[in-house]
């Protein structure tokens, strides 16, 4: 994270990374259904599909990047402001300030 001296300054940069609508609207798929997931696995007890959250997460998401943006995700590079970008950009589409 050298590169960027906080997470403002990493989410311009987060944000021109993922220009392509079909790009934003797999992170949306991806993280809403990691928050399904999650509710789902620790209301019915079922914790084991917890490990699953990763996988369709950063599925969703790396589809994106590699097959509409052809980047490489900020994940590589920048892990937690990543993480944090993605949930940043989501609620920011549920305000509609990101169009999907």
């Amino acid at each position: 994270m050298s590169a960027f001296a906080s997470f403002r300054d990493f989410y311009p940069y987060y944000l021109n990374e993922h220009r392509d609508r079909r790009c934003r609207r797999l992170h949306f798929i991806g993280s809403s259904l990691v928050l399904l997931m999650v509710v789902y696995a620790l209301g019915s007890g079922r914790l084991a599909w917890l490990w699953l959250v990763p996988v369709v997460g950063y599925g969703f998401a790396w589809i994106g990047h590699f097959a509409f943006e052809k980047n490489k995700p900020a994940t590589f590079q920048h892990p937690l402001y990543s993480l944090m970008g993605d949930w940043v950009m989501y609620w920011e589409v549920l305000r509609g300030r990101v169009k999907i």
